[in-house]
């Protein structure tokens, strides 16, 4: 027998045994309804990890009168939502009829581009970042080491995290709320072994020019171990390209969720359903949720529902644009209840969505379309939905809409709804999350037949230089194995020259050359704006050669390019790595 998860507190199924199986549709029926009484009924087990192990059992006879109210079952569902302790007080907060004109519109959601988080915000394309954006108005927070430099270089009222991504326990959680976007400029320093000017004017030239050596941490520990933990650190808050699971199965992700039946039993009603899960019902044949029950009008009722407890912990789903769900339905229109606050009798952000009868579907509910409802009233004066505070979920089948309207499909009877999944999405085209800027070379060491002796400095000291070059690899990798919409900027030799200079982009880490640390900011910045930089990874360089300095006059700056164009001839899969597949790396 299939797990139970009905929630009604009964072992009752208003339908067969066997009706929860996808292969069998419900028929409709008309009045008469069910009606309860004490007989022994057939029972289902209830998951012990929920549910009491007390098994409730009951017979259904047809009545075609009005039928009594079940109070039993009333307070088992108060009960288990933790509702207010007292029916009395319940009552209260419900009793209340739906009175009032008729609503115009709410407060519109309000999409907010949230924080962009510049970590190695002081470094010389980090500092230029945090200028670009907010020059452009966008709401910036820097991931820095030393507080007193930050704030000299980057201004007093700048909003900081004092962390350092080499160490995990640096960078708590809670400093990162609100960032929805990161560019990460983070880099091992790499300095002359002779010294260099206070203003560091041998390194700003590039490492062409000095015999260099790490300063600092190794590169295993800030290019690697630092890209996993900031990628550790920032995951949840930035999203994923394939969303979060809530519940049911996607993909390789499973997360169950405390669904009770909360049914018009609570104004007087007499509909009843329940929620169980069917091990092969999906379309796949995976576990499923199947939603089902009789509804009737019977005293003033007409809904049925479930919903989920209260989650122990809010969900934040700002990094995301909606919740999906994977289902399939009879033909009927639900409604999907997204609720903000713990209490009991509370706003409800709501949408209605419409099934077709025996067939699977994806349906994306915006947050964007989620109105805010109260005893089927519209609220105008209700705060805009916000996602960072997703307290419980409920799906609904109602003869009410909102605001006085009917469900078009409603009919008495049975109904079913078989849920497979629920996860918050991104809207697509989809735009990069996490902009990284690592550098060209990272697969030239180990690359078999390249003559190391005309390659930049950096593929020939590679080992010299603790292997920086091989560890910068492998934080992209990292990256690129995230689930984070990512764009990899590999730049060439960095300079302190002005940008202007016209650009080649390539892929499959060839090129060599030099690029300014102005144009490489520039280029971060647009890659988040651009559904084309997504997922991608390439190397940039200008047309100017070493030999020449590239200078703008100051009174006609150059117009600023469009990256977007240079983001389009872009290819995916593409990161030089294809020719080492079979090459050992010595990492």
């Amino acid at each position: 027998m299939d797990r139970c998860y009905c929630c009604s507190f009964t072992n009752f199924n208003p339908l067969s045994a066997s009706s929860c199986h996808p292969a069998r549709k419900l028929q409709r029926q008309a009045k008469p309804f069910i009606h309860l009484d004490d007989t022994a009924h057939s029972s289902i087990c209830l998951r012990p990890s929920y549910f009491s192990p007390r098994i409730y059992r009951r017979k259904i006879r047809a009545a075609t009168s009005n039928e009594g109210w079940d109070f039993g079952r009333f307070l088992k569902t108060l009960y288990f939502f933790n509702a207010p302790s007292s029916p009395l007080k319940f009552f209260e907060s419900v009793i209340g009829r739906l009175s009032g004109q008729s609503s115009t519109e709410p407060k519109k959601y309000i999409e907010s581009s949230g924080i962009i988080l510049v970590a190695g915000a002081t470094g010389g394309v980090g500092r230029r970042v945090v200028d670009i954006l907010r020059k452009r108005g966008y709401q910036v927070r820097a991931l820095v080491r030393n507080e007193e430099k930050a704030r000299r270089m980057l201004g007093p009222n700048i909003d900081l995290i004092i962390g350092d991504v080499t160490k995990e326990n640096f960078l708590v959680p809670s400093n990162f709320k609100g960032v929805t976007k990161v560019i990460n400029a983070v880099s091992v320093i790499v300095g002359p072994k002779e010294g260099d000017s206070p203003d560091r004017e041998k390194y700003s030239q590039g490492i062409k020019f000095f015999e260099p050596e790490i300063k600092g941490d190794s590169p295993e520990l800030v290019e690697y171990i630092g890209m996993r933990n900031l990628i550790n650190a920032v995951k949840e808050v930035v999203g994923l390209q394939s969303g979060k699971v809530l519940f049911g199965f996607y993909g390789d992700s499973y997360r169950e969720l405390p669904w009770g039946a909360l049914d018009d039993v609570v104004m007087g009603g007499v509909s009843r359903s329940t929620f169980q899960i069917d091990q092969m019902g999906n379309e796949h044949g995976r576990p499923t949720g199947v939603f089902q029950g009789i509804v009737s009008t019977t005293n003033n009722g007409g809904f049925t529902s479930i919903r989920t407890r209260n989650f122990s912990v809010p969900e934040d789903l700002s990094a995301y644009d909606g919740l999906e769900l994977c289902l399939r339905g009879d033909g009927h229109r639900y409604k999907l209840i997204v609720r903000t606050s713990s209490d009991w009798d509370s706003v409800g952000y709501t949408a209605g969505f419409d099934t077709v009868e025996g067939q699977w579907e994806t349906i994306q509910v915006p947050f964007s379309s989620l109105r805010p409802i109260f005893r089927a009233r519209t609220v105008l004066d209700a705060p805009p939905f916000d996602p960072r505070n997703i307290i419980s979920l409920q799906i609904m089948y109602s003869k009410f809409e909102y605001d006085g309207k009917l469900n078009p499909t409603f009919v008495e009877g049975t109904f079913q709804l078989l849920v497979s999944s629920i996860r918050a999405y991104i809207q697509e085209p989809i735009k990069p999350r996490f902009v990284h800027v690592s550098s060209a070379g990272v697969t030239r060491p180990d690359r078999p037949g390249l003559d190391l002796s005309r390659q930049p400095p950096a593929v020939r000291l590679n080992k010299e230089l603790g292997f920086i070059l091989s560890y910068k690899l492998k934080g992209e990798d990292l990256l690129r194995e995230s689930g984070i919409p990512y764009t990899i900027i590999r730049p060439c030799a960095l300079t302190e020259e002005p940008a202007g200079a016209d650009l080649i982009f390539d892929q499959g880490d060839n090129i060599t050359g030099k690029i300014s640390r102005e144009e490489v900011a520039r280029i971060c910045v647009a890659a988040l704006e651009s559904p084309h930089a997504c997922d991608k990874t390439f190397e940039v360089k200008s047309v100017i050669p070493f030999s020449e300095l590239f200078k703008v006059d100051p009174e006609n700056p150059l117009p600023e390019k469009d990256y977007a164009a240079y983001f389009k001839t872009l290819r995916d899969g593409i990161t030089g790595k294809e020719i080492l597949e079979n090459s050992p790396s010595p990492v």
